[in-house]
Parts: C-alpha cells; structure tokens; sequence
C-alpha cells in the first residue's frame, strides 16, 4: 500500500541557499573548504548534540581548596544596622596569584578587605588561610601568619626617608641585619626607588609614595 503513494519532491532552492533552519555566518564558516555535495545537516547535528565537557579543575573543585595553600574568603556577609552591605561573597586566590575586587562606589568591595584582614569581623562566612580556619584571629595574628593589606588612603610615615619607610618594617620581621639590608636594596631596586632612598616621605609625589607604600608592604612577606 505505501509503494502506491506518491511522494511530491520539495520545490527546488533558490541558488545559494542550504536546507535547514540555520542561516548566516556561522553555517558558511562550518561548510568552508567542504567538497561540493557534502551535506552540511550532519555537522550541525553533531555541534548542537556534541556532549559538554567540564574541566577536571570545575569538578574538583577550586585548585585553592585541593592544594590548602592560599586564601580562601567564602560566603561573607555583612550588614550595618538595617543595610546589608556585603552578600555572599567568595574570593579565592593562590600563592602568586593577582586577582582583583571590582565594583562600583559603595559596592563593599573595601568591607571585604577588613573582613578579610581582621579590621571587622563578619555577620557570617568563613576566612581560610593555607587550609586553617583564621575567622577568629585577631589582625595582628593574621599579619603573621603572611596577610597584608594596603589601604588606598596614603599611609606612609611622613618624618621618614624612603630607605628608614621600609626598614622599620623589615626590622620587626627580619632579625639579621645583613638579610635585612639585601631585603631592602632588592624592593628599592624592585620598585625604581633606589635614587630616593633618602628623600623624605614628605617630598615624595603621590606615584612614588604609592611605590614606597607597595614596597613597605612587601617588605612584611605577605603571602
């Protein structure tokens, strides 16, 4: 009964268009450098049904948590009275590692850094150093433990040289005096200071107090 019916052919294309619903660039990109009479439906069937992969890293987890050595800032929160400043939030970084916290004015991205040094204490969330839980510690603990912070309103000691900025920070984190000295000419040289090295803090631009104000926050080794 079916050899009896008779099917009607499709009507013929217009020249230089293909069969199927996808159209535009992306179709003439995946059909490039095809032999003509190639059918191009097969190709697309197989991008839209291809299987997702996900990174070996997604399904672990982040490197940070696998390796314990890092810091890891999870789910904070924080509100000042009525007003939820901070919600939720997740930072997460290695040794070696630059990651930066953008937003607008008013977004909490400065509330993350006191939560996260000691300066305030979080409504909740965790702070986890190299695999230790330090939500609990108090700043100064924290800073021995390798966390820094520079804060963006100007923090140099003013009375001080250049060289006498940054030694009296190696002073309180490095006992021998030779170690201390190579310390300090290496971040001098580091950061292109060296020929102000005994220039007062007080005659500095704002450029070189903000290189003399990275260098003496390295010179405390944080992680």
């Amino acid at each position: 009964m079916t050899d009896d019916i008779k099917k009607t052919p499709p009507p013929p294309r217009p020249p230089g268009t293909s069969p199927g619903p996808f159209k535009g660039r992306a179709e003439e990109t995946l059909a490039a450098g095809a032999p003509p009479g190639t059918p191009k439906a097969p190709r697309k069937a197989a991008l839209a049904t291809a299987p997702r992969t996900v990174p070996e890293t997604a399904q672990a987890g982040p490197r940070l948590v696998a390796h314990n050595r890092g810091l890891l800032a999870k789910n904070l929160g924080k509100r000042f009275k009525k007003r939820p400043v901070v919600r939720g939030v997740t930072i997460s970084l290695q040794r070696g590692e630059v990651v930066g916290l953008l937003g607008p004015n008013g977004a909490g991205k400065t509330t993350c850094f006191y939560m996260i040094t000691g300066l305030m204490p979080p409504d909740y969330g965790t702070i986890i150093l190299d695999g230790e839980d330090i939500s609990d510690l108090p700043m100064y603990r924290r800073a021995r433990l390798g966390i820094g912070y520079l804060p963006q309103e100007a923090s140099i000691f003013r009375g001080l040289s250049v060289e006498n900025n940054i030694r009296a920070v190696l002073e309180v984190v490095e006992k021998n005096r030779n170690r201390r000295e190579a310390i300090l000419e290496a971040l001098l040289a580091e950061f292109s200071i060296t020929h102000l090295r005994r220039t007062p803090a007080l005659a500095l631009s704002g450029g070189e107090r903000r290189r003399v104000e990275i260098a003496r926050a390295l010179a405390s080794n944080p992680h």
